[in-house]
């Protein structure tokens, strides 16, 4: 296999991290525990996170083995944010999200075999450490002017609202997990993203002090688009990895709507595909870049890598149905009602509502007359189904699982309607 560190360069997976040349070394000497940490502020992980997942992945793939480490403590702190102190959220809350975040992590991370990977919950040591503990045992190896000199901190410090020492303190809260994690476990190297190299270098220092051992740290880039913009972020806000929060079928569009520009880097970051695969999905962009067969297969295996393989399919077929490339009446109402959520709606009557009805009642059409156009002309359709009666009425036969009706024009244009109560 190609070296890991390469492997991870070339995929754009790599920023910053201490001693390069060690770190390969020691990578390349034998399987080598390493850790990244997740902090449950929200409910569910995002697309940030994800990186940090795919890297851990890549990483176990090549041998190493992994520990996920979900903060049940340094959640209830949280990691100060360039501006404005965090909500603390309460001990339930925090309990609960560390629960839903674990179940996320797991689905990535195989958990059996040699490399088997190690779900903890820094809680378990942090919970039993008393004020004095903390400060003679642990703050006495951190010295103020690193800690104030910090990005995060300086900035804090010159603005407004300062900051607190509770978030200040988080640096040694994060030190003292890979402390822990390398007394009990032998772990010797640390990832996460580049805003966290502060925090990595304060456990990278507290080993070095503490136990006299050298121990590694390594960040993942910010992804931007190719125009430098950061990337992430839909209409709705975060992009994140829990199904309920942001559904499979908004979670594949995200990805399928991916500019030209963009997809091969997405590819590399986020799919497991070989460079052979990655080369020619870039030899289509440039050749047949109407047929977006990249942005389908980024999709597709980053829908399947988060949601499974069974709703990938789902939601592919849903988005292939919506344009007339598969038959809507194979799918299911919960897939259908999230494949028309972001869709203009009108409401309709069965029994009452004709063509000319729907066009306008969604949104489609402004006026009668043009409706009456776009169906002479051949451009409307029903469920997939051109209709060239405007007098044509909506049956029950025409509702599709959930009550919806897809009411199309031209080949793009997109809205449902909904019958009451749906």
């Amino acid at each position: 296999m190609t070296d890991i560190l390469d492997e991870l360069q070339w995929r754009g997976l790599l920023a910053q991290s201490t001693d390069i040349d060690a770190l390969r070394a020691m990578l390349a000497e034998g399987p080598v525990t390493f850790y990244c940490g997740f902090d449950p502020t929200a409910p569910s992980l995002h697309h940030g996170h994800l990186v940090q997942l795919v890297l851990m992945r890549h990483l176990q793939l090549a041998g190493h083995r992994p520990i996920a480490l979900v903060g049940g403590a340094t959640g209830m702190i949280g990691d100060p944010r360039m501006s404005g102190e965090r909500v603390l959220n309460d001990k339930d809350t925090v309990a609960g999200w560390t629960a839903r975040l674990r179940a996320q992590i797991e689905r990535f991370l195989d958990f059996g075999g040699e490399n088997a990977a190690r779900m903890v919950n820094n809680l378990d040591w942090t919970g039993e450490l008393t004020a004095i503990d903390f400060l003679r045992d642990i703050g006495k190896y951190f010295r103020l002017s690193t800690m104030l000199a910090k990005d995060t901190v300086a900035r804090r410090l010159a603005s407004e609202e300062g900051i607190s020492f509770t978030e200040f303190s988080y640096q040694i809260l994060q030190g003292l997990d890979f402390l822990e994690l390398h007394r009990r476990y032998g772990c010797m190297f640390q990832t996460g993203g580049n805003d966290q190299w502060g925090n990595l270098i304060s456990g990278v220092d507290l080993i070095r002090k503490a136990d006299g051992d050298t121990v590694h740290a390594a960040t993942t880039p910010l992804i931007t688009k190719a125009d430098g913009t950061k990337f992430g972020k839909s209409e709705g806000g975060a992009i994140w990895l829990d199904g309920e929060m942001f559904s499979p079928y908004a979670f594949y569009q995200f990805w399928l709507n991916t500019d030209d520009a963009d997809v091969v880097g997405y590819l590399k970051v986020f799919t497991f595909r070989s460079r052979e695969e990655i080369a020619e999905l870039e030899r289509a962009v440039t050749e047949r870049p109407q047929a977006r067969e990249a942005q389908r297969a980024l999709a597709e295996d980053v829908t399947t890598l988060v949601h499974g393989a069974e709703a990938a399919e789902r939601v592919r077929r849903a988005s292939q149905a919506l344009f007339g490339r598969d038959d809507l009446r194979e799918l299911d109402g919960s897939t259908l009602r999230d494949a028309v959520a972001e869709l203009p709606r009108g409401d309709v009557a069965v029994g009452e509502s004709t063509m000319v009805d729907l066009l306008l009642s969604t949104g489609l059409e402004k006026g009668r007359s043009a409706a009456r156009r776009t169906i002479a002309s051949g451009g409307a359709y029903l469920n997939n189904e051109k209709i060239e009666d405007e007098d044509r009425v909506l049956t029950d036969e025409d509702l599709l699982d959930g009550g919806y009706a897809l009411v199309r024009k031209g080949r793009r244009h997109l809205a449902v309607g909904v019958t009451a109560g749906s």
